[in-house]
């Protein structure tokens, strides 16, 4: 992708789009002296991906004497909330696009127009547990992604476990929630939080080591518990991973594939931890 989408032009011609008619028609032609880039459009929709040199970049205008094409297999997507300017955003939109063309030219806010050739952006499993739902983590990484100029592509998939499903694995009349934030009741079940102290029962304990610490600390024992802390689950190994885990309190950590936040990280940790995946994964990236 380009580093600006300033340096790339929309031209629209009047006849069919080919190789040898596209450098016969610009070459010799001016350019203005930001542009390196053409996005060229013929009257049928075929959309063609240039690259020009120009003589000189010190006038305002100078002649077209290289036009290289980047390519003649792409698609033209207009989507009026995506920001041209966001590696991520690009990634976003060529990856709604059926079939797999080499280059993407997205026409997004403000009408400006950029584009991403090859489209591979990396592939972030964010790990979390549901509710609330979207998973705050995941809603936290997408609001980042949005408008991250200075990362690399990156696309998150979701990996989540709700407290229903931790449920499923351990039947019975009383579960214990770490918080009654969640404003989870799990099945036709009796459910009591952790955090409001209730009368010891004979429960089971949906969460983490946190949560049996503090559980210990009130009712002076550890119930039968279902970990429910995303750190522990399992992930493809070589994947990119980001989750969390309560106990980090102050700092992000690196944990082989996995870089884990706090529980309730802020946005500026969220983003620390993003920086932190793409110097793991997509150390040599930058944009043309």
């Amino acid at each position: 992708m380009p580093s600006a989408y300033r340096g790339v032009a929309v031209t629209h011609l009047p006849f069919a789009l080919g190789d040898e008619k596209l450098r016969a028609h610009f070459l010799g032609r001016e350019a203005y002296r930001r542009t390196r880039f053409v996005v060229a459009r013929d009257p049928a929709g075929k959309t063609v991906l240039l690259r020009v040199d120009k003589a000189s970049t010190e006038p305002l205008f100078s002649p077209i004497v290289e036009v290289d094409v980047l390519a003649t297999d792409c698609a033209y997507v207009v989507d009026d909330e995506a920001d041209t300017a966001v590696p991520s955003e690009l990634a976003r939109v060529a990856a709604t696009v059926p079939g797999t063309p080499r280059a993407v030219v997205v026409q997004g806010r403000y009408a400006h127009v950029s584009f991403i050739v090859n489209p591979a952006p990396l592939r972030l499993v964010v790990q979390e547990v549901l509710p609330p739902e979207p998973a705050k983590l995941l809603d936290q990484v997408r609001r980042l992604l949005a408008v991250a100029e200075d990362l690399p592509p990156i696309l998150p998939a979701a990996d989540t476990v709700s407290f229903a499903d931790l449920a499923a694995g351990a039947k019975t009349e009383r579960y214990l929630l770490p918080c009654a934030g969640s404003g989870v009741a799990v099945g036709l079940s009796e459910t009591a939080y952790l955090d409001q102290r209730p009368p010891r029962q004979d429960w089971t304990l949906l969460g983490c080591a946190r949560s049996r610490d503090i559980h210990e600390w009130f009712y002076g024992d550890q119930p039968p518990t279902v970990d429910m802390c995303p750190r522990q689950r399992p992930h493809e190994r070589g994947t990119a991973v980001l989750t969390k885990c309560c106990l980090l309190e102050e700092k992000i950590e690196r944990d082989g594939d996995r870089v884990v936040v706090p529980w309730g990280a802020s946005l500026g940790q969220v983003g620390e931890a993003l920086r932190e995946v793409a110097g793991r994964w997509e150390p040599q990236w930058r944009p043309v």
